[in-house]
């Protein structure tokens, strides 16, 4: 049996799994006709964006805990679509990854097509200790790399962590930055310089 009919069976059981009772569903229903009902096309944010793809429906539809064996084959999937660099170099500038990780700006409706994105990742993480300012929904990451080390296997795990955190953790709440196209190889590097390079304050 090839992966593809494998997943595609997979897929198809988790599709499968108890749903909601009949008010919740109708719930449901009426939330997202009330999205798109009010959410507008305008510039560059598109209605897509409401649209759940099949590996969300997954996590939606089970809670984010979907049958183990689903969630491991999907993870596979999901790492065998990740881009690693043509050169093999996973590490880029931390100073640029820290400006990466500070910005917030992108794929706002005001935002001009193919202009750079922001990481935004204090918005869920304690990086920096300047940073006075940080979310907690994702775990601490100062001293990231003193305590992980900076190794190939950690810099690869980084990188796709960075890429498809769904590669790693099926439910994660983590975008995937790299699938999806809001951050660029070199970007990703520069991040994951941030985390891992000893110069850089994360590691001070």
């Amino acid at each position: 049996m090839n992966n593809i009919i494998k997943t595609s069976m997979l897929l198809s059981a988790a599709l499968l799994l108890p749903q909601p009772a009949q008010a919740d569903k109708d719930y449901r229903s009426e939330a997202i006709a009330m999205l798109k009902r009010d959410f507008q096309p305008r510039g560059i944010a598109s209605v897509d964006r409401l649209d759940e793809d099949g590996l969300q429906a997954v996590c939606n539809r089970s809670a984010n805990n979907p049958p183990k064996e689903v969630a491991q084959r999907l993870e596979q999937d999901q790492m065998a679509a990740v881009k690693l660099p043509a050169d093999g170099k996973l590490l880029g500038d931390w100073k640029s990854g820290e400006r990466i990780a500070q910005s917030g700006r992108g794929f706002t409706w005001t935002d001009k097509p193919g202009l750079p994105v922001g990481g935004n990742c204090y918005n869920c993480h304690q990086i920096s200790p300047a940073e006075t300012s940080f979310g907690t929904l994702g775990p601490s990451l100062f001293h990231f790399g003193k305590l992980r080390g900076n190794g190939p296997d950690m810099q690869k795990y980084v990188y796709t962590k960075i890429y498809n955190a769904k590669a790693h953790n099926l439910c994660s709440a983590m975008p995937r930055f790299g699938h999806v196209g809001a951050l660029n190889e070199a970007q990703i590097k520069d991040l994951v310089a941030l985390l891992l390079d000893l110069n850089s304050p994360v590691n001070k």
